[in-house]
């Protein structure tokens, strides 16, 4: 198109090595240094869109639950189809900007565009922490649904396991490693498709258990902690759809990333948005039945529901009866619904980790790749980051899964809000862009999008429970930041994409 730029990479035309932007500046780095960090392109739309949903179909199966605790089912409800509308803005915005920006970096190359490197690095830690904070409590989870049906094996002999399994899976290449992932996902689909098709044709789906939870202060039986659940049920409805922001971090292993990853986004968010209402309604509205340990009372459906850290589980014994072939078949096939997510994510905390440390914002060691072309180096470093927040969330007593829930959402959101800040700023700033896919909702779809994501913000901050997961993200925040301002910045890469695009545009834009 003329008079806009394209951004691919330009071997012809490197930024300088001894540039200084500002009150960063760019070390030399030796001849060999990208050829030990590659990545391989061989992944087209159909595998993309099995990561993106894969990433968050996992919602699915737990997390979500907690949501009905905080609102009940209408606040719940409603909860849902707010963050709906966020994500469905998220969505069209990154296809935008995913299109313009194709590189391994995601957020954090667009942010870097339109607000410099601290905006970048930034953007960059928020991502890391709710890609590693992510697998860590789907972790959690999947040593919940195992320890139902074995009882005898802990819970940490079942992380231990899976971050082994899936770390080496995803060190032996992309491709194959994505394969797995859609089967993993395939399957997770067609659980929840006979879960589905269970709860109706069974006819234990019963409308009447989805407003059996006990209202307080004269609220209604549908929004029974009044309109504030709603405020406090959105950090649990983010869950249903978290994390199909991190297809953009494939722009670098995707076959044409200018037009397979929105392609993928797009498919990908209206999958999830169909599963999700059916989830939150036909979930929430079958006979489980919990019996609590400390009081003996006894709860069934949403009140059951609310309680459990396994509700897909706990809705496939009720629909297909306890004990039954069927409902211990279809619960252990559940797992790949977290297991889907766990390995997706995986991958995506290890393209963060090696994009930011290829631009040296993070020990450039980290973003060697193996002869996979992987980041063999970041899968493991992220496996053992997140062994480690299990265990210390674990040590310190707290309700793990609700408060890992809230800190990768806190995480989330706050990127977000960088995100969409950034996209109003390179509308307005970078028209020369070039932008080969334009978002229909445009600047007004990212407002309502940024409004969004400040209000689930505070939202994450709702319950007095969770701050103390919340002040432990702020500190690793501040951290980050401190190892940047008196080390990182000062030995930034410029031939890294993001920061040579980056660096080129603001050169031509200064000329115009």
């Amino acid at each position: 198109m003329a008079g806009q730029i394209p951004t691919d990479r330009n071997p012809g035309h490197p930024a300088d090595e001894g540039a200084l932007e500002d009150w960063v500046s760019y070390e030399p780095v030796e001849a060999t240094y990208f050829q030990k960090r590659q990545l391989r392109r061989s992944v087209g739309w159909g595998l993309l869109w099995a990561l993106g949903v894969g990433a968050v179909i996992s919602g699915n199966f737990s997390g979500w639950n907690f949501g009905l605790a905080a609102g009940g089912f209408g606040g719940m409800a409603i909860a849902t189809l707010l963050t709906a509308v966020l994500y469905i803005c998220l969505v069209y915005t990154i296809s935008e900007l995913s299109a313009a920006l194709p590189h391994a970096g995601g957020f954090y190359s667009f942010v870097r565009h339109a607000f410099g490197p601290l905006g970048g690095f930034l953007s960059g830690i928020t991502d890391l922490i709710e890609y590693l904070i992510t697998p860590a409590l789907i972790a959690f989870f999947i040593g919940a649904y195992l320890n139902s049906l074995f009882p005898a094996m802990p819970p940490p002999i079942w992380w231990l396991l899976f971050y082994a399994i899936f770390v080496g899976i995803n060190i032996l290449g992309v491709e194959p490693s994505l394969k797995v992932g859609l089967v993993f996902t395939v399957i997770a689909l067609a659980v929840l498709v006979d879960f589905y098709l269970g709860a109706v044709l069974s006819g234990k789906f019963q409308p009447g258990l989805l407003l059996n939870i006990a209202p307080t202060e004269g609220n209604p039986t549908w929004l029974p902690n009044g309109v504030g659940g709603i405020f406090g049920a959105i950090p649990y409805a983010i869950w249903f759809f978290l994390a199909i922001e991190q297809l953009p971090l494939s722009a670098e292993e995707a076959t044409d990333s200018r037009r397979d990853i929105p392609r993928a986004l797009l498919w990908g968010i209206a999958t999830l948005l169909v599963f999700s209402l059916l989830t939150l309604v036909l979930n929430s509205g079958v006979p489980a039945t919990l019996v609590t340990a400390d009081t003996n009372e006894t709860f069934v459906g949403a009140a059951a529901i609310a309680r459990t850290t396994a509700p897909l589980a706990d809705g496939l014994r009720a629909v297909f009866g306890e004990g039954t072939v069927a409902a211990r078949t279809l619960t252990f096939l559940a797992l790949t619904g977290l297991i889907a997510s766990f390995h997706a994510v995986i991958y995506a905390y290890s393209r963060s980790l090696f994009a930011l440390s290829r631009a040296g914002y993070l020990p450039r060691w980290i973003s060697v790749t193996s002869q996979y072309r992987t980041p063999a180096i970041a899968l493991l470093v992220g496996a053992a980051v997140g062994l480690l927040c299990i265990g210390l969330i674990e040590l310190a007593g707290q309700a793990i899964g609700p408060a890992l829930l809230n800190m990768v959402v806190f995480g989330a959101v706050l990127s977000y809000i960088l995100v969409f800040a950034s996209y109003l700023k390179l509308k307005r700033d970078r028209p020369e862009l070039y932008r080969p896919y334009l978002s229909p909702l445009g600047s007004a779809g990212a407002w309502v999008g940024l409004i969004l994501s400040i209000v689930a913000l505070v939202a994450s901050l709702a319950d007095p429970n969770y701050r103390p997961g919340i002040r432990g993200v702020l500190v690793v925040i501040a951290i980050l930041l401190a190892y940047f301002f008196l080390y990182s910045r000062r030995r930034l890469v410029s031939r890294a994409p993001e920061e040579e695009t980056a660096l080129l545009l603001r050169v031509l834009h200064e000329l115009r």
